[in-house]
């Protein structure tokens, strides 16, 4: 979703901000309705931009319905946003844009016409945007030309792009852990004599590099095998049918 905002800003030759919801929460009192506004007015000095709010839901949820809101804060902050944007227009050249997983619990107020109405479900990558996300987050590590990354595609359906980043990552790991054992192997044989000898005096560790291990298909393998899914099948059904509830809602 932030991707997805930071190339609406790129293609429309726009000035780009990004906040989430939790950086303006505070514990003192009316500090956090001063950062919502703090953070508009940046917005409208930049303009014309994008002013993108990930985690919506952390400051945007239903009002009255947290537990435990002491003076109604959460009600508070949610009140100078709905201000802060009816003081947008097409003039001001400010557009909002908010990202949240749980589009159910937020403020009914906030996605009536006029403020954010225009809703759209991004669904999980499919496969050529997986292989696509694969390719970019690979295209500076050493992997193996063995390495089927079309396989890998197709074998994470339902995966999101922070899940097949971190598949990426944990692969590495395992080459780098495997490396590094391989290296202790042959400190204890003894193998590493002829290499360097610690005790010269000239030595110096920034002469020697250490590169980064070629990643092998196996690393994949082990990799997804113990990669978890971060949305499941309900949470999947649950965000398709609220998203299909509120197109019909506003047609």
């Amino acid at each position: 979703k932030t991707l997805m905002a930071k190339a609406v800003a790129n293609e429309c030759q726009v000035n780009f901000i990004s906040v989430k919801g939790p950086e303006l929460l505070t514990k003192w009192f009316g500090e956090s309705e001063a950062n919502v506004r703090n953070i508009f007015d940046k917005a409208r000095q930049s303009a014309p931009c994008i002013l993108f709010f990930d985690e919506l839901d952390s400051i945007a949820q239903r009002r009255g319905g947290r537990p435990g809101d002491g003076g109604g804060a959460a009600d508070r902050v949610m009140n100078q946003l709905l201000t802060e944007m009816d003081g947008f227009g097409p003039k001001k050249e400010v557009f909002f844009i908010g990202a949240t997983n749980r589009p159910d619990i937020l403020d009914t107020a906030l996605i009536r016409p006029g403020r954010l109405d225009q809703l759209m479900y991004i669904p999980m990558p499919d496969y050529e945007a997986r292989l696509a996300i694969l390719k970019a987050t690979l295209r500076k590590s050493p992997i193996s030309k063995d390495v089927d990354l079309a396989y890998l595609a197709a074998k994470t359906n339902k995966f999101s792009g922070a899940d097949l980043t971190e598949i990426c990552q944990t692969a590495c790991k395992f080459a780098i852990r495997e490396d590094i054992e391989r290296e202790i192997e042959r400190d204890m044989l003894g193998r590493d004599d002829s290499l360097m000898n610690i005790e010269d005096e000239e030595f110096n560790e920034e002469d020697f590099e250490d590169p980064m291990p070629e990643i092998l298909p196996y690393h994949f393998e082990e990799a997804v095998r113990n990669a978890r899914r971060s949305v499941s099948d309900r949470d999947l059904v649950t965000y398709s049918t609220f998203a299909q509830t509120l197109s019909r809602s506003s047609a």
